[in-house]
């Protein structure tokens, strides 16, 4: 017979050697210049993480430029904890600088990969005003070869309430689609090229004519993927 404290000790070692280790990953999904019709831009989209298998502290960031100015800026601060081999639930808090006036929001969501490998991202936020939202991404790697991957995207954001003062309206607020070519150089940096469509629908494309803003665009999008 073998003594409990080292056989304990001798598991611990065995999950910590088979992916039971402390891990951290810092990746940007995109990083692209945007081409438009008018005024030119930037999005960026970017996480980093650190934890185990489980349990998992996540930092992301996402935001979009136009003519100079920035549109669109967010961070969110997540804790992640997985509930099956496949999806993690993510709850904590989000803070959009842009568009004025900023908010911070209570957030809540899941995300992993679904059937037929689908990414999956999708998050309700509650703000300190009352006002709930919500945003559903997805995607998907469609490899044509080992490096060369096209990669159609998907995100709709929804709106349960109208906030006027920045340019949202009630139900689907906008839409996003775009399909991107990419080349793995290596896994860890993959140049690409894409084309991007954004509208916005409904009451928020009415509030953006009022402002006299574009109410759709399409950008060809030149950028990279890049993690380690």
């Amino acid at each position: 017979a073998f003594d409990p404290a080292q056989m304990r000790g001798a598991r611990d070692l065995l999950r910590r050697e088979h992916g039971g280790e402390p891990q951290w990953m810092v990746m940007a999904s995109l990083a692209e210049y945007q081409v438009r019709n008018g005024a030119d831009g930037f999005r960026w989209e970017g996480s980093l993480w650190a934890g185990g298998d489980i349990n998992r502290f996540m930092l992301t960031t996402e935001g979009e430029s136009a003519g100079g100015s920035v549109e669109a800026a967010e961070v969110q601060a997540l804790y992640s904890r997985a509930i099956s081999p496949f999806f993690n639930v993510n709850v904590g808090v989000r803070h959009s600088f842009e568009p004025r006036p900023s908010r911070t929001d209570v957030t809540v969501g899941i995300s992993g990969v679904a059937p037929y490998w689908f990414d999956l991202d999708a998050a309700l936020f509650l703000s300190t005003e009352g006002e709930l939202s919500a945003r559903l991404e997805s995607s998907y790697d469609f490899r044509l070869t080992q490096r060369l991957i096209v990669q159609p995207r998907a995100e709709l954001v929804f709106s349960a309430t109208a906030v006027p003062e920045r340019s949202i309206g009630t139900g689907l607020s906008t839409a996003e689609l775009g399909l991107r070519l990419r080349y793995d150089i290596r896994r860890e940096f993959s140049p690409y090229i894409g084309l991007s469509y954004e509208s916005a629908v409904g009451d928020t494309a009415d509030f953006r004519r009022q402002a006299g803003e574009e109410t759709s665009s399409t950008s060809l999008v030149v950028g990279v993927r890049v993690w380690f």
